[in-house]
């Protein structure tokens, strides 16, 4: 799979932080609970990208209805959740 320059970085920098401390907030990690801290990262940098992307979307004119099919979700549901992050 195709990665981009800024994806590599960012694997780059997690496997940095991950030879450089073995703790999470001052207590020792197992690899388990790492790769746990690492996919709630990821999860939260997913978040953003796509409300990033739904902004652009309804800028564009996108109703939330299909904003809901495309991600998985009900356009209430959808129009709910991102809309009060202003993205109405």
């Amino acid at each position: 799979m195709p990665r981009t320059v800024e994806e590599i970085l960012a694997h780059a920098e997690a496997l940095a932080d991950r030879f450089e401390s073995d703790d999470f907030h001052g207590e020792k990690v197992s690899p388990a609970e790492y790769a746990l801290i690492v996919a709630a990262r990821e999860r939260a940098s997913a978040e953003a990208h796509i409300a990033a992307a739904i902004a652009t979307a309804r800028h564009e004119g996108a109703s939330w209805s299909r904003i809901g099919k495309i991600i998985g979700t009900s356009g209430e549901a959808a129009r709910q959740r991102y809309a009060a992050a202003g993205l109405s």
